[in-house]
């Protein structure tokens, strides 16, 4: 089987480059047509002249996505539109977008007779297709601790036809708490009201919210940055990037970037959309390009990625791009069980505004996904210290599998490996000098003390 999967990979890596599924006009590439399944995601496409129709594969049966509503996250909304065929018409790798992480998918004769043959929406059918799509996919029980078997058993006597979708919802949420894994968890409309069970956010976050609140602290952090911190002149771009300088006692500058979200740059374009991809990315490339102008010269560059919530993965790698002045292993994604999913992602250096001097990657338990690939990749660098505080350790792209009632459960499925093979899921990167950024008793002025210890570190060599 090994030998036929790693066959069919090479296939498909030999082929063309991606290309639409439907062109400009909706007509379907022949190419895609047809009935596709997926090992690794668990989802059965029929693509078609008339779109395409996504069936959710489980062990407990099989059903078609539910239209989304209010509560649908983004990647229930979103569908493939790019597509590689192999050679032999049998397989086929598909992206949601240019540079994203494809999924393969091998070709079946018809759709299964089992799929629309059943009707999971009573209680006790959406518990079981809750249990086996995390039994299936999930990825990291042993990681975080959890005995899920032994789950199960003392939730299931819990649970009957009846019960009302109010106590299904708790007795799932229970479910989810134990991995307090921030990439895993369940939304979807309760007695017409938006839920969300998700665990797993860190100390920081709990702490602010239980106290002077995120808006307000947000404010705060900015505010101060801009009066107290960075000399006039910095910047506070499309509300995602701050760009500043810092002047020590020495005279030699110290240049300072703070990205809070890997992307929402832009808002040119609808999300997901490839010329939202393509716009978030050109508009990246021109705040890096300014930036790292003005910073050229500067004897180091704080990177504070202390308060990034994640985004698009293409925005990672083109930020580790500016910094290098070697291609380099960035990281490697697969999934248990399905080697046909692995990914190797290099890193080539940027062709253009480059910064190759010591760059000082600020980190707390509030830097998550997106942020914390961009700090994995960055730390393998010669130049690049990680400073601040364990991050998240919630890594894979969340794996969106709706159940048959219209709820959303989201989990971690991919495995993310820095270029030595390490894996960081659930633990978080250790940064190599630990500072507490955003101490209980001074979560803002914490942050401005943080800065002023790496500064420090500069300083002192």
């Amino acid at each position: 089987m090994f030998l036929l999967i790693s066959l069919a990979v090479a296939l498909l890596s030999s082929a063309q480059s991606a290309q639409p599924i439907f062109a400009n006009d909706g007509t379907l590439d022949v190419r895609a047509h047809g009935v596709w399944h997926s090992r690794e995601k668990g989802w059965i496409l029929d693509i078609n002249e008339t779109g395409i129709t996504r069936w959710q594969d489980t062990q407990a049966g099989c059903y078609a996505s539910p239209p989304p509503d209010e509560s649908t996250p983004m990647m229930g909304q979103v569908e493939y539109q790019l597509f590689r065929p192999s050679r032999d018409g049998q397989s086929i790798r598909l992206n949601y977008l240019p540079g994203d992480a494809s999924a393969s998918f091998e070709r079946l004769d018809a759709l299964p007779p089992s799929c629309g043959a059943e009707d999971l929406t009573t209680e006790t059918a959406i518990f079981d297709v809750f249990t086996s799509v995390m039994d299936r996919h999930y990825s990291f029980f042993d990681a975080r601790g959890v005995d899920w078997d032994a789950q199960i058993a003392a939730a299931r006597p819990h649970v009957q036809d009846g019960m009302g979708e109010a106590a299904l919802w708790d007795v799932l949420a229970n479910l989810l708490a134990p991995l307090q894994d921030s990439h895993t968890k369940m939304v979807g409309l309760v007695e017409g009201e938006p839920r969300r069970a998700q665990a797993g956010l860190g100390t920081t976050l709990p702490m602010i919210r239980n106290g002077m609140g995120e808006g307000a602290w947000l404010n705060g952090l900015v505010d101060q940055l801009f009066n107290d911190v960075l000399v006039p002149g910095a910047e506070l771009i499309a509300d995602r990037v701050i760009v500043g300088e810092l002047t020590p006692e020495s005279g030699a500058p110290i240049g300072y970037i703070q990205i809070f979200t890997m992307g929402g740059f832009t808002n040119e374009y609808a999300p997901g959309s490839i010329e939202w991809s393509q716009a978030e990315l050109a508009a990246l490339s021109d705040i890096l390009d300014d930036a790292l102008t003005r910073l050229a010269d500067h004897q180091a560059i704080i990177l504070d990625l202390s308060n990034n919530r994640g985004g698009y993965d293409a925005v990672t790698r083109a930020i580790a791009a500016r910094f290098t002045d070697q291609s380099f292993l960035g990281y490697r994604v697969s999934v248990p069980g399905a080697p046909e999913a692995t990914e190797d992602y290099e890193i080539p250096p940027h062709d253009g505004v480059r910064y190759t001097g010591p760059v000082y990657v600020m980190t707390s338990d509030v830097t998550v996904s997106g942020g914390e690939i961009t700090t994995m990749m960055l730390r393998q660098l010669p130049n690049v210290i990680q400073v601040g505080g364990v991050t998240r350790g919630a890594f894979s792209t969340p794996l969106a599998k709706p159940l048959p009632n219209g709820w959303y459960l989201e989990l971690s499925n991919e495995v993310f490996e820095d270029g030595s093979g390490a894996v960081f899921e659930g633990r978080g990167l250790p940064p190599a000098i630990m500072v507490d950024i955003y101490p209980e008793a001074a979560p803002v002025a914490g942050h401005r003390a943080a800065i002023e210890r790496v500064v420090g570190m500069i300083e002192g060599g």
